[in-house]
């Protein structure tokens, strides 16, 4: 089972590897400012939000779901 908290430090790390800010983040995707608020209170994003959000970030859905430590996509 995947852990919204623990999607959500995964989003703000890769955030500031990256020297994005959330709301950024969220902006370019299309998606609210309370979207995090949501996922650290206990809703798992959408596929199609966290694929958003992977891709923005430059990093894989897998990564931000816990399922790999490591952020590189790969092809």
């Amino acid at each position: 089972m995947y852990k919204s908290n623990n999607i959500a430090d995964r989003i703000k790390i890769q955030a500031y590897s990256n020297d994005l800010s959330l709301n950024k983040i969220l902006e370019n995707c299309g998606l609210g400012k309370n979207t995090i608020s949501h996922i650290k209170a206990g809703s798992i994003p959408r596929a199609d939000n966290l694929a958003k959000i992977a891709d923005e970030l430059g990093c894989s859905v897998d990564y931000l779901l816990g399922r790999t430590n490591n952020p590189e996509i790969n092809h």
